[in-house]
This record gives C-alpha cells, sequence and structure tokens, in this order.
C-alpha cells in the first residue's frame, strides 16, 4: 500500500535528511512526529509508555506498537507495515534492524528514556545508534498551506472559547474554575482538546509565568493572565490575554502598555533573514529602557505546530535564521512579584517580507495601542 499526501511527501524528505546525515534508519518516538510522518493519533500516556514507534529505512517503513493499538495503526498509518511487539519493544526493533541490514540507526535523543536506550544498545551492539533528533525537527522548521490552514482554525476555535469565558468570569470565581470552564468551551466548540493545560491566573500568581491554576477567588482591579490553546487535527494554538475585572490600578495600565508596544514593535520588526535572537531584542530592548528588563525572563516566543512548543525558539539565546513559513509566538511579558503580571501573545507567520497575524480577534486588548 502506498504511503498517503502528505505523509509521502515527509517520508521522502525524511529520507533525504537521512541520506545527508550518513544514517541508514531512523527511530522515531516523539507522539507528534509519528502523527506527522504517518497520520498515526495515538498519544502516548507517559514517557516510559510508548502507543508504538516508526522505523523508517531507506525502502521500508514500520509502525511498531501492541495489541491495544493494531487496530487504529492498520487504518490510520498507511503505508506503514504494522508490526506487533511485546513487552520488548527493543527486541522487535533489533529484529527488523537486522532483517532490513541496517548499518547504523538513529534516535530521538531528546524524547527516549534511558532504560530503552540501552535495551536497544544490547539489541544491536554491533551498529552506532546515533542522535537524529534534528532530522525532523529541522524538516518541521516551515510549515506548508495545509498546515498553516489547521493552526488558524485552531486559533479561531481557542478565541471563540475565549470569548465564551470572558462572559463567564466574574470575581470571585476561582482560577481552577474558569480554567475548566475555558477547556470544556474549547471541547464542546470542536477540539480535540487543549493542547496545553490551561493558565489561568490571577493577583499575585500572575507573576509567576507558567502559574498552575488554583482555588485562589480571582478579584477586581488585578491582572489575570490567561494562557491557553485548543488543539485541532493534530495542531494547536497558543494565546496569552492579560484582563482585568473592573477598574485597573495606574502600573497596571504602565507595564500593559508596555508590553504591547514590545509587542507590536516586534511584530512590526520580524522578517525573513533576521535572525531569532535579534527578533527577542526588538521587544526585550523597548522593556529594557523602560527600566523593566529584570522583570521579562523568559523568551519573546517559540515555533509551534503539532507541538506546543518547537523550532525555532526566539530566544536571546538562539540565532536561528528567520525563513518563510515558519509560525512563532511574539509573547513579551512583565511580571512583578507579590503583584501580578502582564503577558501577551500573538501568533505569527513569517512571509516572503515580513510576518503574517494569524490572530483574529482583537477584543481582548483593553486598553488603546501605543
Amino acid at each position: 500500500m502506498n504511503i498517503p499526501e502528505p505523509y509521502a511527501s515527509r517520508v521522502k524528505a525524511v529520507r533525504r535528511s537521512m541520506t545527508r546525515a550518513g544514517i541508514r534508519g531512523l527511530l522515531v518516538t516523539r507522539p507528534e512526529n509519528r502523527r506527522y510522518l504517518s497520520g498515526y493519533t495515538a498519544r502516548d500516556t507517559q514517557i516510559d509508555e510508548s502507543s508504538g514507534r516508526l522505523l523508517v529505512t531507506p525502502g521500508r517503513q514500520y509502525l511498531v506498537t501492541d495489541f491495544r493499538y493494531r487496530t487504529q495503526a492498520e487504518v490510520e498509518a498507511r503505508g506503514y507495515e504494522v508490526v506487533m511487539s511485546g513487552p520488548e519493544a527493543a527486541r522487535t526493533i533489533g529484529e527488523l534492524a537486522r532483517r532490513t541490514r541496517l548499518k547504523s540507526l538513529g534516535y530521538e535523543e531528546d524524547l527516549i528514556t534511558v532504560k530503552f536506550f540501552e535495551a536497544l544498545h544490547r539489541e544491536l551492539p554491533d551498529i552506532p545508534i546515533e542522535p537524529a533528533a534534528g532530522l525532523l525537527s529541522d524538516l518541521r522548521l516551515l510549515k506548508d498551506a495545509g498546515e498553516i490552514k489547521k493552526i488558524r482554525r485552531a486559533l479561531g476555535l481557542t478565541e471563540k472559547a475565549l470569548r465564551e469565558t470572558w462572559a463567564f468570569l466574574k470575581p470571585g470565581r476561582t482560577e481552577i474554575e474558569v480554567a475548566r470552564f475555558l477547556e470544556e468551551a474549547m471541547v464542546r466548540l470542536g477540539a480535540e482538546g487543549p493542547a496545553f493545560e490551561s493558565i489561568v491566573a490571577s493577583g499575585p500568581n500572575a507573576a509567576l509565568p507558567h502559574a498552575v491554576p488554583t482555588r485562589r477567588k480571582i478579584g477586581s482591579g488585578e491582572t489575570i493572565i490567561f494562557d491557553c490553546g485548543a488543539r485541532l487535527d493534530g495542531y494547536g494554538a497558543d494565546i496569552s490575554r492579560t484582563i482585568v475585572l473592573g477598574r485597573p490600578k495606574s502600573w497596571i495600565k504602565t507595564i500593559y502598555r508596555l508590553v504591547r508596544q514590545a509587542q507590536l514593535t516586534a511584530i512590526r520588526g520580524i522578517k525573513p533573514g533576521l535572525t531569532s535572537d535579534r527578533a527577542d531584542a526588538l521587544a526585550r530592548d523597548v522593556i529594557e529602557a523602560a527600566g523593566f528588563g529584570p522583570n521579562f525572563g523568559h523568551a519573546l516566543g517559540h515555533g509551534v505546530g503539532m507541538a506546543t512548543h518547537e523550532a525555532p525558539a526566539l530566544s536571546r539565546f538562539r540565532s536561528t535564521r528567520l525563513e518563510p513559513g515558519m509560525v512563532v509566538t511574539v509573547e513579551p511579558g512583565i511580571y512583578i512579584e507579590g503583584r501580578g503580571g502582564v503577558r501577551l501573545e500573538e501568533m505569527v507567520m513569517v512571509t516572503e517580507k515580513s510576518v503574517r497575524l494569524l490572530n483574529r480577534d482583537r477584543t481582548f486588548y483593553e486598553w488603546p495601542e501605543p
């Protein structure tokens, strides 16, 4: 059976990358990479329990799984030979490697347990087993038109869920209560589910960039950070908004407007050929010039696609050249310990000349743009 598109083109591309890297076989363990190459949608429940592993060789492609996923694998991973494995999946992969006479094997070093890695070495003691995660992360850097369409649909759905949550929100509701309402709204509107655990952080908790929703009751006049995204057709969205119920204090308006100015400066300045560290500096320079540099401790943004965080990272510590087709977030923030914080996040696609804003809903910006 032939592999259908777009998976056939992706498998061809990864084989070209394997050839350039001198790797004869590639073991794919990351769930989003499995789906990207095969259409197989099963998820892993935890890092040491896999629903399947792909093995791509120069002439064949296999999906190694177990009884629980056999039917799903055969239906979804068309063009792949589905191979049943017992509890020792490394043994099955070793048998396939020997059957196809592989001389080397690449693996995704950023998502594999030491236990499984050691089992592979025991099964294949005579061939090099080499890190190769970059082959797939590089392949997924540039999104095609179909991927952009799916991302925009996920974004639109997220914005609708946020509007429903805005109507539900009122002083006295807890962060957890609001976060669950938001995620339920995503599913009700058609999402597979949230792309990641939603953040609803109010008052002092809004000073924590990756706060976990608590039973704290949301009050008036304080910042409330929402960071959320729906997953649809395998692709995720990522949006951050900061809102205030009632009348905001003057310090909130000050940092809100500053964060928005930094965000707009970056969106207007990002273009192909710019490196990711310079993109970060576009926003960071604005915040530092106002004296809030120490309060903006994370990167400006990151790639989004099948994974919530993927390359490229818009970070002062990375220098990736931006190219048309990359999709990234632009999310500066200022966090004041013990008081609150502001983060604003949009998703943009790098185009031939600048960037295209993928978000559509502007209703969550409370004050005029600077």
